[in-house]
């Protein structure tokens, strides 16, 4: 089961009829067999990716801290002995 969105991975082309078939199935799938107790799991999750929505996120770039609007750096160097 799956919704290819062949266009930059956002845009399906297909018409919108069988996108929001296929959508529907999805969240169907999401709550029934795997459970979710969200009324919207897919779009939690872009949500979720957002950089401004407050807290810390994951994106391409490292780890966002939303609320003091920065990166966190991973790494820490260790001293030299």
């Amino acid at each position: 089961m799956h919704l290819p969105l062949e266009v930059a991975g956002i845009i399906s082309s297909e018409d919108a009829f069988y996108v929001a078939s296929s959508y529907d199935k999805l969240d169907k799938y999401a709550k029934d067999t795997l459970g979710s107790p969200l009324s919207a799991p897919f779009m939690t999750l872009s949500f979720m990716a957002l950089l401004v929505i407050p807290e810390i996120k994951l994106s391409d770039k490292g780890l966002f801290d939303g609320k003091e609007f920065h990166f966190i750096p991973t790494c820490v160097q260790s001293a030299k002995v």
